[in-house]
């Protein structure tokens, strides 16, 4: 609070637009954290809130339901892979995996199973700043260290990314299997940890090993989900389903906040009980938010179409070749794309407050995080407002 730069007064947004209170417009580069997919104050997403908001903008989710979210949980079974049918709402990412960690543990707790409480992620991984979903983040690259022993330590661990890797995690399943609940992974990118890729093999990997060991496999999809990487989501197009995905981010286009942990049939039946002690005991206050739901409602009616794998894949066409100069600036190690997503790692950690005011000037908001400026821009981003955004990268990496 400190040493940071004050932050840029917003006055309104209008697609992928930020206006500022002293009059000056911002491309987007990042959509609000990857959340305003189809861009700012889209009217289809305006019109089902306001229309919500006459009818209810919120009860309570506990004893009594509606529409809204009955709708939206059904909606989202159908569009899915497999039987990923059992939807759990919450508010943001962070709570819906840890919503996810903690079904993984009572899944177990439920069929009679003790000791599995423990789970393995991954290097590079990142998957929320509260205090569960902390103990399964890369705790060397991510920014959680002073609470390193503050939480029991997880399984934190190299992906299968050749067979090397493989068998070392074959070998930890086989050797503390029964002590695990689950694997949990981002599938394809790992996002706040650096934006780092990885093929749909992995994720297949992945997928064996959970079978041979019977641990539970968990994706979080909070960043890839809903068009991000090319696909509706990254286990649909890798063919690879989970027993549990977390949802959020653009799950409502950016309007308002959501999320959800949703459970196959397996992992849903160990709590149908006749007692009542097997419940998932959870309840976020705003769970099930009537107004969040008519915003995702809206937001699937958007993606029904399939404008957006056109969009997606124009601007993965504008970012490859935008971006490409990069390779040649100073301290650059590499540039790589994947559907709507555009990365510039560098050689050294970039001082992120200085860099978001300099593309600022350049009429850019663009926030570097750890060594990497990234672009996840909205998918009505225009081709002159992604041109100027891969201008202004050239520019602040040295080339402009």
């Amino acid at each position: 609070m400190k040493t940071a730069p004050a932050p840029l007064a917003v006055a309104r947004t209008e697609g992928a637009r930020i206006i500022l209170e002293d009059g000056r417009e911002l491309v987007d580069g990042i959509a609000s954290w990857w959340t305003a997919c189809h861009g700012y104050n889209h009217p289809h997403i305006a019109r089902a809130v306001a229309d919500q908001l006459a009818r209810a903008p919120h009860v309570m989710f506990g004893g009594l339901a509606h529409e809204p979210a009955y709708r939206l949980a059904r909606r989202l079974a159908q569009i899915l892979p497999g039987d990923l049918d059992h939807v759990f709402f919450a508010e943001s990412g962070s709570v819906s995996v840890e919503i996810a960690m903690k079904m993984a543990i009572q899944f177990w707790i439920n069929r009679g199973v003790q000791g599995r409480s423990k789970f393995v992620s991954f290097l590079g991984g990142y998957h929320g700043d509260t205090l569960a979903t902390m103990t399964i983040c890369d705790p060397e690259e991510g920014m959680h260290g002073l609470f390193a022993g503050v939480m029991p330590a997880q399984h934190v661990t190299a992906l299968p990314v050749d067979e090397a890797s493989e068998a070392a995690l074959d070998a930890l399943l086989r050797e503390r299997g029964g002590e695990i609940a689950a694997l949990i992974v981002e599938p394809r990118v790992q996002g706040a940890g650096g934006m780092l890729l990885h093929d749909d093999e992995v994720l297949r990997r992945l997928r064996r090993l959970a079978d041979r060991h019977e641990v539970l496999l968990i994706f979080d999809e909070i960043f890839t989900g809903f068009g991000r990487t090319g696909d509706l989501f990254a286990c649909l197009g890798a063919g690879v389903t989970p027993d549990i995905i977390t949802l959020s981010k653009a799950l409502t286009g950016g309007a308002l906040p959501l999320s959800a942990a949703v459970a196959n049939r397996k992992v849903f039946e160990a709590f149908w009980s006749d007692d009542p002690g097997a419940a998932l005991m959870h309840g976020p206050t705003y769970m099930g938010n009537p107004l969040a739901c008519a915003a995702a409602n809206a937001s699937l009616d958007l993606f029904e179409d399939g404008a957006w794998r056109g969009e997606v894949a124009r601007i993965n066409t504008a970012l490859a070749q935008g971006l490409a100069p990069c390779r040649d600036a100073k301290g650059v190690v590499d540039v790589r794309t994947l559907g709507a997503i555009g990365v510039v790692e560098f050689d050294h950690v970039l001082d992120s407050g200085a860099l978001s005011q300099q593309f600022a000037a350049l009429g850019c908001w663009i926030r570097p995080m750890g060594r990497v400026i990234y672009l996840t821009p909205p998918f009505v981003t225009s081709d002159a407002e992604l041109d100027r955004l891969t201008g202004a990268v050239h520019k602040v990496a040295g080339l402009g």
